[in-house]
């Protein structure tokens, strides 16, 4: 479920919080557990994301009790209309009993901005969307659909409030955000589809665990590699997350023999410019390289049966 992208960022991470431990001499962590704990985030992220959906449709059946239970409620507070709460799809999720373990685990109730819920209900029941949707009268999956997907796009991802508080509790919004969306959009299409103890799939858990262990390994052995070819460049300024992507790198160039360079290179060369320094895209790019073409002219460069990255 998550992308190598989203892979290496989280290694490249866990291997940044353990360089600036180490720097600061405090009790570094176990890197394994790092990097579980951020696997740990994107699944709550997701798990969040559908609860939260989940409690703007519920609010429905909520906001009917409020009204009629006024002291003198009006004929309009005695016919709220419940449909959405009473969806298919809903409890369809509700009864997903993957996410209802995981639910159990996460208690995103204790997250919740019921405020903010209240309000998104009050402005989608505002929608011709929604009345539309309500003004149907026999259940339709694909109906169903149109109106959470509305409320995803445009009430929770195209809401500042909403936006503010997802950032506010998940500081992995800004990497994972665009895939989680994705995911929860696949979920909405198929309710029930998502293993959520399998966020990272096997090959993909190996591979994390590969290389973050093969560059904590080889630390050493991969910064011959790189050091000679900083000899045009400063090493006081050499960003330290600029010498971690490297080494990722070169551990790739060297101990994953199915990835192909021009993908590791590329890979990298996005990383260094979205979360280094402006210059870090050109330095991580000539510097991997120059490695590569050594190695290609070495002979030392084994890489078998590509696959895609």
């Amino acid at each position: 479920m998550i992308s190598r992208r989203n892979i290496r960022v989280k290694v490249m991470q866990t291997l940044y919080a353990c360089s600036t431990e180490t720097e600061q001499n405090s009790k570094v962590p176990s890197p394994s557990k790092i990097l579980d704990q951020h696997f740990n985030q994107t699944r709550s992220l997701f798990v969040y994301l559908i609860y939260f959906i989940t409690q703007i449709a519920r609010y429905a059946e909520k906001d009917a009790h409020k009204r009629a239970s006024k002291y003198i409620p009006s004929a309009h507070d005695l016919n709220v209309n419940t449909k959405l709460a009473g969806s298919g799809l809903l409890w369809q999720i509700l009864e997903d009993k993957q996410l209802e373990e995981q639910l159990k685990k996460d208690k995103p109730e204790n997250m919740i901005d019921e405020e903010l819920v209240k309000k998104i209900y009050n402005q989608l029941t505002k929608t011709s969307e929604y009345h539309h949707y309500i003004s149907i009268n026999q259940q339709s999956k694909q109906e169903d659909r149109k109106i959470f997907e509305f409320i995803l796009n445009d009430y929770m991802l195209g809401n500042e409030d909403f936006i503010s508080h997802i950032e506010e509790l998940f500081s992995n919004w800004s990497d994972d955000g665009e895939m989680v969306v994705q995911l929860l959009q696949a979920y909405l299409h198929k309710p029930g589809s998502a293993k959520f103890q399998e966020i990272v799939s096997t090959d993909k858990a190996r591979f994390a665990q590969q290389l973050l262990a093969t560059v904590l390994d080889k630390n050493d052995y991969l910064l011959e590699f790189i050091t000679p070819k900083l000899k045009n460049w400063d090493p006081e300024r050499i960003a330290l997350l600029d010498m971690v992507i490297m080494k990722m790198g070169v551990a790739e160039f060297l101990y994953f023999e199915t990835i192909p360079p021009k993908v590791t290179i590329n890979e990298y060369i996005d990383l260094a410019k979205e979360y280094s320094t402006a210059q870090s895209g050109h330095f991580v790019n000539g510097i991997l390289d120059n490695i590569h073409k050594e190695l290609v002219q070495e002979g030392r460069l084994k890489k078998t049966d590509y696959k895609k990255a």
